[in-house]
């Protein structure tokens, strides 16, 4: 900009460029009483994914399948979620330097590694080792549902957390499905009543048919 013809060092006045209605220039202009500066720089505002900080995966030591759980940078006041399915995890870094890098999940011990990060980005995958209990058991993961642990009324306030949509629409189907099956086999009994009624008459007919051809028989014989 500080070379173009153009605009000279890199500066233009708003109404000689191209006008924006309704913008932050009238804005501050007409209730705050003072004039915008817009400043636009040569930046990528999409940079590919191998420069975009930190990213990998989560995966569980005793199953060895993908962990959801949280990243987190030291120093840096935010937590990143993973994915669900796969426990893949995307992380910017705001300048080149060393990073202390924290995955945590319900249930599963957390660690920490260091990485050094410069332009290129760095792949780090997490095998978290699951919690032991004093009495050497494992705890149950939010994300795993143990219902054979489970009572009555643990298995009722389960149903009532959570999972009390799921249930919902499987109890809503289950009706449902109930419904259409009653209506099938009351339409089923309705047409076998009336093959009933129909047979009774098919056959008296086929009697006084055969009664009719006997009658023709004697009478042609006399």
């Amino acid at each position: 900009m500080s070379l173009s013809k153009e605009f000279q060092e890199g500066i233009t006045n708003g109404p000689y460029w191209y006008p924006i209605y309704g913008g932050m220039q009238d804005w501050n202009y007409i209730h705050g009483g003072c004039f915008e500066l817009t400043l636009e720089i040569s930046d990528n505002k999409w940079p590919p994914a191998n420069e975009t900080g930190v990213h990998r995966r989560i995966f569980s030591s005793d199953t060895g399948r993908p962990l959801p759980g949280t990243i987190t940078i030291e120093g840096i006041n935010y937590t990143l979620k993973t994915s669900q399915g796969f426990a893949d995890y995307h992380r910017l870094l705001p300048l080149v330097g060393r990073y202390k890098v924290v995955a945590t999940a319900p249930g599963y011990r957390s660690k920490t590694t260091s990485i050094w990060w410069e332009e290129a980005a760095t792949t780090v995958d997490f095998i978290l080792d699951p919690e032991v209990t004093p009495e050497g058991n494992l705890p149950r993961s939010a994300y795993v549902c143990d219902c054979s642990s489970l009572s009555t009324e643990g298995f009722v306030d389960f149903v009532r957390g959570a999972h009390f949509e799921l249930s919902l629409i499987l109890i809503v189907s289950l009706i449902f499905l109930c419904f259409l099956l009653q209506r099938r086999i009351r339409s089923n009994l309705s047409k076998q009543r009336v093959c009933r009624v129909k047979k009774p008459s098919c056959c008296l007919n086929l009697i006084f048919r055969f009664i009719g051809k006997l009658n023709c028989i004697f009478i042609l014989r006399e």
